[in-house]
């Protein structure tokens, strides 16, 4: 049986690698992501389970888009509102129990008013027993399957309640899913202004400070109760780039607005996007045990690009991984290591290592001698091929 050994390669990308500055907030905690590369470029207080307010209501929307997808909602579905619904008091659609809505107009109720009594009537809908609760407790158990482990509902809007929570992290997961996976009904977290049956023309407007800003915002909710004080889930766009960010706790609406447009500078302004190793790149050589070659090289799988520090030149890091010696033969294009990639500040990439060549089976001759010194180490000691 071969040992098994790590032979490392640290070598120069001749690319950007210095952390920038750490980005100072005021919010309790903050959590910024890269879309492209799924880099976390600002993790404060990330996974502290925390009082989302209106920012849970992102879950009861992830659970409608699911519900239009799969055909148990469409959306011209009209639903009746509920006394339970209409009691809600905060921000409200004003609904009544004489109202039957479509969902498309619930869920703009939801993405522009933040209607508390819109995301009820949505949960009701939806719940295996009809209630809120029970819809509570199935948004809950989603959260769980979508690796959201911080996040535990009580109510499909936020309203304060005890163990009512989510992590930072949590609604930059959930924030993420709505701009992959369902495109088509992410429009409606751009929208300005929504003005429902004309009832109550002063509440038509969208509480996302950054939508007017012409920074790229498109979304995504904006979140606020004595508890949790003042959040936003954000995303904005600019050229092929877009960031995510969440963050909670600011102690006014003012605050909120300031500093989520500096995350947005800081994020587009700080990092660019780099290719790190292009696909196919040679970056080492393997030894090889009874080969008719004595080493093979290793070539990245596939291309790396990463998100790194625009303006502070250093250097980044690799390690070629493998277990070896390896077994003769070898086919060229089979794995037979991986590339560990890292940068201080963010989290290391693996690039799976492909042989370059065929290696065949040495002959006769070189098996005996390989065979004969492992003997000889053996008796006399040293490091053995084998083991």
């Amino acid at each position: 049986m071969y040992a098994r050994f790590r032979f490392a390669l640290a070598f120069v990308l001749g690319l950007l690698a210095l952390p920038a500055a750490a980005f100072e907030t005021e919010a309790t905690a903050a959590y910024v992501i890269d879309h492209n590369t799924g880099q976390v470029l600002l993790d404060i207080n990330a996974d502290r389970p925390l009082p989302p307010a209106s920012m849970s209501k992102l879950m009861t929307l992830n659970m409608v888009f699911e519900a239009l997808e799969d055909g148990r909602l469409t959306l011209d579905t009209i639903l009746p509102v509920s006394e339970h619904a209409m009691s809600y008091g905060g921000s409200t659609m004003f609904l009544n129990t004489r109202d039957r809505v479509s969902v498309e107009d619930l869920i703009l109720g939801v993405v522009v008013l933040s209607g508390n009594d819109a995301s009820a009537v949505l949960a009701e809908a939806l719940s295996p027993d009809g209630t809120e609760a029970g819809f509570s407790t199935l948004m809950t158990q989603r959260a769980r399957q979508l690796g959201m482990m911080n996040s535990t509902f009580r109510n499909s809007n936020g309203w304060p309640a005890e163990g009512h929570v989510m992590s930072a992290r949590d609604l930059g997961i959930l924030a993420e899913r709505l701009i992959t996976e369902f495109p088509q009904y992410y429009t409606y977290f751009a929208l300005r202004e929504f003005e429902f049956d004309g009832r109550a023309p002063a509440n038509r407007f969208n509480r996302n400070p950054l939508l007017s800003l012409g920074i790229g915002a498109d979304g995504l909710k904006t979140g606020h109760t004595e508890a949790a004080g003042y959040g936003l889930v954000g995303s904005a766009m600019q050229g092929d780039r877009r960031v995510t960010f969440a963050i909670t706790g600011l102690d006014s609406a003012e605050a909120r607005a300031r500093e989520s447009e500096r995350i947005v500078n800081w994020a587009f302004r700080q990092f660019a996007e780099r290719e790190v190793v292009a696909a196919g790149t040679h970056v080492a050589e393997a030894e090889v045990f009874l080969g008719d070659a004595a080493t093979v090289g290793m070539a990245a799988a596939e291309g790396v690009t990463m998100l790194l520090p625009a303006l502070l030149d250093s250097n980044l890091e690799a390690e070629a991984v493998y277990t070896g010696p390896i077994a003769a033969p070898i086919t060229e294009g089979q794995e037979i290591g991986e590339l560990v990639i890292r940068a201080e500040g963010f989290d290391e990439r693996r690039v799976p290592l492909l042989a370059t060549e065929n290696v065949g089976t040495a002959g006769l001759m070189p098996r005996l001698r390989t065979a004969f010194e492992e003997v000889l180490r053996m008796v006399f000691g040293g490091d053995p091929l084998l083991s």
